[in-house]
């Protein structure tokens, strides 16, 4: 039941949260025209609120939290010098705007961003701008935005610089909505809208439907065809790639996201090259012309050669690729100039003189202080303003002075004194609030509304929506709506019926069926390698850890285990604990054993602990996440979650470990099938299944040469626990039943090419990998990295059944070792290989070797384990052996 405007609203569960809600005098609420009053665009709403009732409401507000964490939607504070990510916080209770006032504010900011587009064509242009004194010449030649290696550069399709425009908006206590700042270089933040979007509507369903809330899809068709029609060769189906600054960057996650979302291809500076002043591609199967750039990086950042030098991000080249007509870019260079803020104080001039009529949606008024009549105004009214650098990203100092202690306000008026020209004076424009649910009360904080626009034929297209930041403080968000601490849906009502749209474009001229070829970047493809490695390494980690442990907290209690004893070589092997640890009494030392598992499962800080390898995995993942799938990123980040959960420190209860150890297992199982059964075979899979079959080979061979020390190798618990590390114990079973002995154990994990998880199954799949990746095919003879996999196949097909069975003769079992101490050898070398040959530009020299901790004798238990303090998380992984300096001529 809807009640009538003006109704005080009724008692109830729902009702007991909304009365504590304080309506703030001096500001617009967007809910409330007074306290207790709704306002009548949001009762239907209200009304689902008592409907649902707070335990209910609270439920939903858990829900929405956990879907955001569960896609991982990060975003990193712009005020963070440590670049953390932090959760999405979003509030479950949409900013509503009504179609009467959506329709005005959209006309106003098509408007805004006609004239924006035509100011930053004649900036770099005619300058009609200076000539007829609409602008100082200052805010042009003065501003550190403004490059000249793109004054005149070709006009882009349709004479549109601005292709895709953002105006950050506030509503001031009379309820008329302002522009506070323009976003023009690289607008942020459309992905979140949409994330915002799509969490939020599955909180009410049926309002969101009866309501008639406005569609964002209409808004990202537009912004699609855009970039399609901005090929110079008009071709059907352009290659649009979505340049990053990289996941360093803030807003890496948005661009993921987009990527991912409208079907493009995420790239980096080191992805692209000009040649012949053509934007290419590099990808594993050549150089590939790019036609459109949907850039993410600041304008000064895309060319190192001509706009700032010390530029790493960018692209060589690419202003010369915009001048012969090559390539087109969104939004044009050179367009962070309409950002400068105090191009605002000119905006009504220019509007007047340049199309005849007033702005509809005003801006929040400036004053350069430059001009000698402004500043005496800013001098005069500095209390009630807000005294900001004149020019975009500049590190002069800023603030309120009536919010300032006297010391800050001196220092400000003495730095604008000083240097008027490079600051302005602003309005500050009171912002309207909202209710936000905090645990279980309601508060009124304020809103920040970031909207979007894309050009199109007819103008501007603005999307029905936006992203809705709120604070409790309103200069939280008076720089960047960005830098708010909460998150809303924005829904703007319809009159009518709204109809159904996909993204999918409809029916039209016949497509040509395609396979996927090599058009994978060469950076792409070593992150999904090490996806590979990293998700191995950490299930052998785990399987290792698991039977350890369960030894140890078995009944024999650790008093006799001579397994324990090969197990913990197998970890120091891995560098997951020191060696000197593997030879110990154990029934004297168990205790010091005990604690020292934890740390090499749960202690980040440990290089080689399971902890830190699976936030490497997270890590690494997080870089190609818009090359997995929705259900292996989600499965990658829930693992990661839960392990982060877990700290070192206190008693540690084993029982507890083994059940988080289980489900771990299974995770990374599920991850691994996943990869195999729900992953087309491109290339991408094909270096995922390298990476992940190379870290199983190695991993199993240290099982494998364990197994030949003499003291345990008769040993029927020290057999058991190894199959069982390797996951085969089953085969065994149903193979030998309960007799357990060496050679069909070495047989099973080594040279059985049925068993997927031994040594032969893993090279031979290496092997028929190898031979589909990109090559001359014209060459006769075969590459450095198949001759090598030859060389590994061939020692263990060596291997004779009748070694096997002789295998307790110490001059057989030698052999058989060395074999494997030479097929050790090569697992590395072809990993570095491959690197070389297909991932060389994604890496730097030092992070080109393996890492394969050397070979433990039994009497060498006193070397640590090698360390990577002070290194990247990707070095880690990547330490160098020293016996891998050359590769032998007898290995290739």
């Amino acid at each position: 039941m809807t009640q009538a405007p003006g109704t005080v609203l009724r008692t109830g569960l729902a009702d007991g949260l909304i009365e504590s809600y304080p309506v703030a005098d001096g500001s617009y609420d967007e809910y409330f025209s007074a306290p207790g009053t709704l306002r009548p665009h949001t009762m239907q709403l209200v009304d689902a609120l008592h409907e649902m009732g707070p335990v209910e409401l609270l439920r939903c507000r858990q829900q929405a939290q956990r879907t955001i964490h569960e896609n991982s939607v990060t975003y990193t504070s712009h005020g963070d010098t440590e670049r953390r990510n932090r959760p999405w916080e979003f509030d479950v209770i949409p900013l509503i705007i009504p179609p009467d006032q959506w329709q005005k504010l959209s006309r106003g900011l098509s408007q805004r961003a006609y004239l924006l587009n035509m100011i930053v064509r004649d900036l770099y242009g005619e300058q009609r701008l200076l000539s007829e004194r609409l602008l100082p010449p200052q805010l042009l030649f003065g501003n550190p935005l403004y490059s000249r290696a793109l004054h005149d550069l070709p006009a882009p399709v349709q004479h549109q610089w601005l292709q895709l425009y953002a105006a950050e908006l506030a509503r001031n206590p009379q309820g008329q909505w302002m522009v506070v700042a323009d976003r023009t270089e690289a607008p942020s933040g459309v992905a979140y809208a949409l994330e915002n979007r799509i969490v939020g509507s599955s909180i009410y369903p049926k309002v969101f439907r009866d309501q008639r809330v406005q569609r964002l899809a209409p808004f990202f068709i537009a912004l699609r065809e855009l970039l399609q029609k901005m090929a110079y060769d008009h071709r059907d189906n352009p290659r649009i790639v979505l340049l990053s600054q990289g996941p360093s960057n803030p807003n890496f996650f948005e661009d993921a996201y987009l990527a991912r979302y409208l079907g493009y291809t995420l790239v980096e500076g080191e992805d692209l090259a000009v040649r012949d002043q053509q934007v290419m591609l590099k990808t594993l199967g050549g150089l590939l012309p790019v036609d459109v750039l949907f850039r993410r990086l600041d304008d000064l950042d895309c060319d190192p050669l001509e706009l700032k030098s010390d530029s790493f991000r960018g692209v060589t080249g690419l202003v010369q690729a915009l001048r012969a007509r090559q390539c087109a870019v969104a939004n044009a260079l050179g367009s962070s100039l309409l950002e400068t803020p105090a191009i605002m104080a000119y905006l009504p001039q220019i509007a007047r003189s340049w199309l005849g009529t007033e702005l509809e949606i005003e801006s929040a008024r400036t004053w350069w202080c430059g001009d000698p009549k402004s500043l005496a105004y800013v001098r005069e009214h500095a209390h009630k303003l807000w005294i900001r650098p004149a020019f975009a990203h500049s590190n002069l100092p800023s603030g309120r002075p009536a919010e300032m202690s006297q010391a800050q306000r001196d220092s400000l008026l003495a730095a604008l004194n000083h240097r008027p020209h490079l600051f302005v004076g602003q309005e500050i424009v009171h912002r309207s609030k909202a209710p936000v649910l905090l645990n279980d009360s309601w508060q009124s904080w304020h809103l920040g509304l970031r909207t979007y626009l894309v050009a199109s034929n007819a103008g501007y297209i603005a999307m029905p929506g936006g992203l809705v930041r709120c604070s409790p403080q309103s200069h939280t968000i008076d720089h960047s709506v960005s830098l708010g601490e909460g998150a809303k849906d924005c829904w703007v009502l319809s009159d009518g019926p709204v109809p159904q749209i996909t993204l999918l474009s409809p029916p039209g001229a016949a497509i040509t069926l395609r396979r996927s070829g090599a058009e994978l970047p060469s950076r792409v493809a070593d992150n999904m390698f090490w996806v590979g490695r990293f998700a191995e390494r950490a299930e052998s980690s785990a399987r290792l850890l698991r039977t350890l442990v369960s030894r140890l907290t078995g009944e024999s209690g650790g008093s006799n285990v001579p397994e324990v004893a090969v197990l913990m070589r197998c970890l120091a092997e891995g560098g997951q604990i020191e060696p000197s640890f593997a030879l110990q009494d154990f029934r004297k030392h168990l205790p010091a054993i005990e604690n020292l598992l934890p740390p090499a499962i749960f202690d980040e800080r440990e290089p080689f602990s399971l902890k830190a390898t699976l936030s490497q995995l997270n890590h690494v993942a997080s870089l190609v996440r818009e090359r997995l799938s929705l259900d292996s990123w989600r499965t990658i980040n829930r693992i990661y979650r839960e392990f982060q959960r877990r700290r070192t420190g206190g008693v540690t209860d084993f029982a507890d470990v083994l059940q988080q150890l289980n489900r771990l297992i299974g995770d990374l199982s599920a991850l691994s099938g996943l990869s195999m059964e729900s992953t087309t075979r491109t290339l991408g899979w094909r270096f995922l299944d390298i990476g992940r079959r190379i870290e199983r080979a190695m991993q199993t061979m240290v099982l494998g040469r364990n197994l030949l020390v003499p003291e345990y190798m008769n040993s029927s618990a020290v057999l058991e626990s190894i199959v069982e590390v390797a996951d085969s114990l089953i085969t065994y079973r149903t193979r030998y039943l309960t007799r357990i002995q060496l050679p069909p154990v070495l047989d099973l994990i080594l040279t059985d090419d049925t068993n997927p998880r031994s040594v032969i199954f893993q090279l031979q799949t290496l092997s028929q990998h190898i031979d589909q990746l990109p090559r001359d095919r014209s060459a006769p003879l075969r590459t450095t990295e198949q001759r090598l996999i030859l060389n590994a196949i061939s020692q263990l097909q060596l291997v004779s059944a009748e070694e096997l069975t002789r295998a307790n003769d110490p001059r057989v079992r030698d052999r058989i070792d060395a074999r494997l101490g030479r097929l050790s050898r090569l697992l590395p070398k072809l990993s570095n290989a491959i690197t070389h040959q297909y991932l060389l530009h994604a890496v730097s020299a030092q992070q080109l070797t393996d890492v394969r901790p050397r070979k433990l004798k039994s009497n060498e238990w006193n070397v640590s384990p090698p360390k990577a303090n002070g290194v990247s998380t990707r070095e880690k992984s990547r330490l160098k052996d020293p016996n891998d300096d050359q590769t032998d001529p007898n290995d290739v």
